[in-house]
């Protein structure tokens, strides 16, 4: 995507064609390609040295016909509006993909929080939400954590919410810590979300799992556990990468030393990691003691070199726009499962279509996270917290059960797999709309009379 191209209009573009087949009036699919509301907000904030630096933050809800909004907030130096509409309209498709009774929000704060203290980091959070507090509730707009926040940050924001509001309300928000009002399971939801999606392909193909080789791009929280579920059931991971490289190993990466070096290489001071997995050309950690078998054993490699790797799938769980016009034609692995939000672009998406190589749209494959937000939402609310096996057993029959859905409509229709999974939201997201009444329902009321 170019630098003029809007990603909100590159991602709404998606729409006429999944039209095509889908059952939705035409004023509806109208309606889904504008944003319901956008708040922008300045946070002052008073720096450990006594100074005040002003951050400029966003909260967009794209639509609520099916329920509040639903999405999370980043703190991300390169956060701008455009990314968070683009971000709160996938958040729409995805959780009608999976059946969840939310739209679609998102936020984010142009910051990098890497270069915060702990303590300037809190009082963020809360500037944050003092600001957006009128734009957000349980039942209107629930955030909750994305790149670069976590569960103590969304602990800060809930906190803070309930005292604006002079009332404990866990609800507001999802991705707690377990002791505020957190779900268990929801760690590693959206990773596992993606895992059990694999596992339908591995179902369809009647793969052997020690025969297949996969790389993640981005070795964030998503990205360790989708890899350290597929390496528990003997799939052979050879390459992952965070935001400063990756690591390449022919034979497989231990994957759980792997995401030991990673917790573990990193300042202690630091609420994020500064340092990569792979920073060491010889062995991948910082200071050359590893054995000669640990995690990080192999070639150092690029994200874009990691994403042209000879694989059987392919994980891109960083950031946007990582597949492109550009490199799309060298893909080399036979599926693709989007665990990133928006990683390929509309235009590369054509191409792996000619290519051949099947994409598990990012709709699809990371609704593990919202699916077990709402379930961390409906705990709340009820008072009555659920095992985590029981978090487990539900996720696993919603995503095997949305996926058949989608590969289903996909071979009936003949059409790709995102093509599907966003026909199956609008089939969803139109009934809703419809039952509100359009013009066609209008029009019909006056040629009765």
């Amino acid at each position: 995507m170019s630098a003029h191209e809007s990603m909100f209009d590159n991602a709404v573009a998606r729409l006429d064609d999944a039209a095509q087949s889908a059952a939705i009036d035409s004023e509806a699919l109208e309606r889904l390609k504008h944003l319901k509301s956008v708040l922008q907000v300045s946070i002052p904030v008073r720096m450990d040295d006594g100074s005040m630096q002003i951050f400029q933050g966003y909260r967009v809800r794209h639509d609520d016909t099916r329920g509040p909004t639903k999405g999370g907030i980043r703190f991300h130096p390169q956060v701008s509006l455009d990314e968070v509409k683009a971000l709160a309209f996938w958040m729409t498709c995805k959780c009608a993909v999976v059946g969840i009774p939310f739209g679609g929000g998102k936020g984010g704060v142009v910051v990098d929080p890497k270069q915060l203290s702990r303590m300037e980091l809190e009082r963020l959070s809360r500037g944050f939400i003092e600001r957006v507090a009128d734009f957000i509730g349980p039942e209107t707009d629930i955030p909750a954590p994305d790149v670069y926040t976590n569960p103590m940050i969304m602990g800060w924001m809930m906190d803070e919410y309930s005292k604006i509001q002079r009332k404990r309300t866990p609800d507001v928000i999802t991705g707690k810590p377990i002791p505020l009002g957190g779900s268990l399971g929801r760690d590693d939801a959206t990773g596992r979300g993606a895992y059990y999606c694999i596992k339908e392909l591995e179902r369809i193909t009647n793969w052997t799992p020690n025969k297949v080789r996969f790389a993640v791009q981005g070795f964030g929280n998503a990205g360790q556990h989708v890899a350290r579920l597929l390496h528990a059931d003997g799939y052979r991971c050879v390459a992952i990468s965070d935001s400063k490289g990756g690591v390449y190993g022919e034979k497989g990466l231990d994957i759980p030393r792997a995401i030991e070096l990673k917790r573990t290489r990193t300042s202690v001071g630091s609420v994020y990691g500064e340092r990569s997995v792979c920073d060491c050309p010889e062995c991948g950690c910082d200071d050359c003691h590893c054995n000669p078998d640990d995690a990080g054993t192999g070639d150092i490699i690029t994200n874009e070199q990691l994403l042209e790797l000879d694989v059987e799938v392919l994980i891109p769980a960083a950031l946007e726009n990582q597949i492109t016009a550009k490199n799309a034609s060298r893909v080399k692995a036979e599926f693709v499962v989007e665990l990133a939000n928006g990683p390929t672009t509309f235009k590369a998406d054509q191409t792996l279509n000619e290519i051949g190589v099947t994409v598990v749209p990012d709709i699809l494959a990371n609704a593990g996270g919202v699916t077990v937000s709402y379930f961390e939402w409906t705990q709340n609310r009820a008072g009555y917290y659920w095992s985590e096996a029981e978090v487990h057993k539900r996720l696993q029959q919603v995503m095997a059960s949305e996926f058949k859905a989608v590969r289903d409509l996909s071979l009936d229709r003949e059409i790709d797999m995102r093509t599907a999974a966003y026909a199956h939201a609008l089939n969803r997201i139109g009934e809703a709309i419809e039952s509100q009444g359009t013009s066609q329902f209008f029009r019909e009321e006056l040629n009765v009379k």
